[in-house]
């Protein structure tokens, strides 16, 4: 059995936020830049030059490249070998997150009550929290800032089970045509086809953190990836919505099965500003 330390794990996550709330991750930097020389649209190459040098300003100065630092979202894989001593996991992450907010001047985004006290905890907690048992001695720390924008044009579909793939790809099409704007496009769309009402929207936003632009292991899901990829750049949306063929930027489904008479649909939508990163302790 190895022990880990409550006090190592919270300091482990103060240091990531250092990275995590000022820098966007090389291949999504890569991505954008592609997209710049491959878009013919004036403004739509304007805008996405400007995003890349507001990404270089928030590295270099320290600042969020968005204003919105999110939910903290929190993927923890924990090896069932491991026992953590002090706090809880739990806590020691809130703790941390409590702490990198104070330390980064991250915006304070969450109320304490959804409907009736929309008190601002004023220090980025509770974060929303997901722990999967695994083999072994180690334990994973995946975090990921999910902007207020794009998770508010996210949906989920209780599909009919006699649903085929068109139908799939024409809910998420528009899905993204409705959200327009709003979610601050260029996008990368997490899938979630499967699982339960419970359950789809958190393989959705899971598939998010898969290296953008990595394809499904299955072929056919890997297929149906680029063909969503596709018509949405055929969408006419483009980046921040003013045209050009850089709607989405990435497609990443993830499934699970599901009950005979059902077929779940989460589109998780995730803006530009695509903040997560990994910890292995």
């Amino acid at each position: 059995m190895r022990t880990i330390d409550s006090s190592v794990i919270r300091d482990r996550v103060v240091e990531a936020y250092r990275k995590l709330s000022f820098e966007l991750d090389g291949r999504l930097l890569e991505s954008l830049k592609e997209a710049k020389q491959r878009e013919r649209e004036e403004a739509a190459q304007l805008v996405l030059q400007d995003i890349l040098d507001n990404a270089e300003i928030a590295r270099a100065k320290l600042i969020p490249p968005c204003q919105d630092t999110g939910t903290q979202v929190f993927f923890v894989e924990l090896g069932q070998e491991v026992l953590v001593t002090g706090k809880t996991l739990e806590a020691a992450i809130n703790e941390a997150v409590s702490i990198a907010s104070r330390d980064n001047y991250l915006r304070a985004s969450i109320v304490k009550d959804p409907l009736y006290d929309r008190t601002n905890t004023r220090d980025n907690t509770p974060v929303v929290f997901h722990v999967k048992l695994v083999e072994g001695k180690k334990l994973t720390v995946t975090i990921a800032q999910k902007g207020g924008g794009a998770e508010n044009m996210s949906r989920l579909y209780m599909m009919s089970p006699s649903s085929v793939e068109q139908d799939i790809i024409e809910t998420v099409v528009k899905t993204v045509l409705e959200a327009g704007a709003k979610a601050c496009p260029p996008l990368i769309l997490g899938i979630g086809i499967g699982g339960n009402f419970e359950s789809a929207p958190q393989i959705a936003k899971h598939a998010l953190l898969r290296e953008l632009g990595t394809p499904n292991d299955n072929a056919r899901y890997a297929a149906l990836e680029k063909q969503i990829l596709v018509r949405l750049n055929e969408s006419g949306i483009g980046a921040q919505g003013l045209g050009g063929s850089t709607t989405a930027l990435a497609v990443h489904i993830e499934q699970a099965p599901c009950h005979i008479a059902s077929l779940p649909l989460a589109i998780n939508i995730q803006c530009h500003a695509h903040r997560h990163i990994r910890i292995e302790l």
